[in-house]
């Protein structure tokens, strides 16, 4: 996979995760308020699939990252 696939899949990913946050939050909103409640359960499950969305794009990426990872990084290590 090149950098730029690579770069467009982080993106993607990256995008849908957002996009599953947002609907999150909204529905976290509406179940507060008893006049907007029945928005909650579609909210919900657009989070979910977006959610799903990025799980796949996140398992391409993964998928072709090299074996053996590098290693990263601790806390209190200078890069």
């Amino acid at each position: 996979m090149s950098k730029t696939t690579q770069e467009q899949y982080v993106q993607l990913a990256w995008n849908a995760t957002a996009r599953a946050e947002k609907l999150a939050r909204d529905a976290e909103r509406y179940a507060r308020d008893e006049d907007f409640r029945h928005k909650v359960e579609p909210l919900a499950t657009a989070g979910r699939l977006w959610a799903e969305v990025a799980q796949s794009y996140t398992a391409i990426i993964a998928a072709v990252l090299p074996e053996p990872l590098p290693e990263l990084p601790t806390a209190g290590t200078e890069y």
